[in-house]
């Protein structure tokens, strides 16, 4: 049996090294399927090597998975991780398991997509309805005010996605009474499926002007469909996000514009405000970050390029 004295300095151990030991954050995607969540990925663990904390990342394969995002989260919770970071793919599926987080104490920031629960700390999150905005004024202007427009959209439930859409409706009703939106087709966040949403819109409409899309594998479907039907400049298509085969296709004139965020330092505030808060400071309730637009003549300016191409490998290795 050790000694009292050789008890005590094993306990006083004990607690230094519960003391030192790095905090761990989960963080917890819609997905790990689009280039997007790369870069939110990049950004989150920048920010955990920069502060000291162990960033736990995990996500389903697809955005549609929505029991699968569940019992991610729940696993971080029953974990007891020291904070957790969730973009909801679905906003309000995972209000129970935000109420449970929230009676452990557990500190949580919901980044990129909103949720109908109140039980989380900050929103970090790209200001989606004026990026809608944006890409209604921009879709408007390409068709010169008028004619007949369609939007493949994201999914049913993505709060982010959502608020594109609806801040789009709001532009074209109030500011281009001329443009008539005559199709609404969801790609389920599959870049095949909004492939063919495209394609089912510009069956029924050949007299299409234009396609807004909202999110990334939206705006890649959507330029399939352009390139499959030798319409890439014709109809013109203002995409959502950022990837490579998008940027190539803005290169190439099928895109017309895109709409960018900015992911990389949307993991890397989301992170940043639970290290806040584990160090007694309590982060805005909410914060945006500003989208762009970015056309191809932008493309070699330094500032569009180091957002376009975040240095991913440096945080994440060959990823």
């Amino acid at each position: 049996m050790r000694s009292k004295p050789a008890l005590l300095a094993a306990l006083l151990l004990l607690a230094a090294c519960n003391r030192n030991a790095a905090k761990r954050i989960a963080v917890i995607p819609k997905a790990n399927s689009h280039e997007f969540w790369i870069s939110v990925h990049a950004g989150a663990a920048a920010a955990g090597q920069k502060f000291g904390v162990e960033i736990l990342w995990n996500g389903p394969a697809l955005e549609t998975e929505y029991d699968r995002q569940m019992q991610i989260v729940d696993s971080m919770i029953a974990q007891h991780v020291d904070g957790l970071a969730v973009a909801a793919a679905e906003r309000k599926a995972l209000n129970r398991s935000l109420d449970r987080a929230a009676q452990l104490g557990i500190p949580v920031t919901v980044f990129d997509s909103g949720v109908d629960s109140s039980n989380y700390m900050t929103f970090v999150a790209t200001n989606n309805y004026q990026a809608g905005q944006l890409g209604a004024r921009e879709l408007g202007a390409l068709v010169g005010g008028k004619g007949k427009v369609g939007m493949v959209m994201n999914a049913p439930g993505s709060a982010s996605t959502m608020d594109r859409e609806r801040a789009f409706e709001d532009v074209m009703k109030a500011e281009f009474p001329n443009i008539q939106i005559v199709a609404r087709q969801f790609s389920m966040s599959a870049r095949a499926k909004g492939m063919e949403a495209a394609e089912n819109i510009l069956t029924a409409h050949p007299d299409l002007a234009g396609i807004f899309a909202t999110s990334e594998p939206s705006s890649a479907g959507a330029a399939l469909a352009l390139k499959s039907r030798g319409l890439a400049g014709n109809v013109k298509l203002v995409g959502f996000d950022a990837s490579d085969d998008l940027i190539a296709d803005l290169k190439a004139g099928t895109i017309s514009a895109l709409v960018v965020q900015d992911p990389f330092q949307m993991g890397f505030q989301a992170v940043k405000t639970l290290v806040d808060k584990l160090h007694g400071v309590t982060p805005p309730k909410q914060i945006d970050l500003p989208a762009r637009v970015v056309h191809k003549a932008d493309l070699d300016r330094p500032d569009v390029h180091e957002l376009l191409y975040p240095d991913v490998k440096k945080y994440l290795g060959s990823t």
